[in-house]
């Protein structure tokens, strides 16, 4: 699975890492049935895995409430990006 990894474009060509850094190998490491490694590799992993899961149901029963919950999540979300980008 490893070697059809898209490459960071922003680390290959600038030689900084990206907010998004380590995700397809968290995603990686979650499919291999290693789940605290993928949360050390990327912090945000689970709670992005919900927020896609939520905007999913929300886009097939509009709801109010659970549009409040993907947005509250989704600042949640950049907060704990930015953090471990930090």
């Amino acid at each position: 699975m490893e070697e059809y990894m898209l490459p960071c474009l922003n680390k290959k060509f600038f030689g900084v890492e990206c907010f998004g850094c380590g995700m397809q190998r968290a995603l990686a490491l979650i499919f291999k049935g290693e789940f605290v490694q993928a949360f050390y590799m990327y912090p945000a992993i689970y709670t992005l895995i919900l927020l896609v899961v939520l905007i999913t149901i929300n886009a097939f029963k509009n709801n109010k409430l659970l549009s409040k919950i993907n947005t509250t999540l989704a600042v949640v979300n950049a907060i704990i990006i930015i953090c471990s980008f930090i």
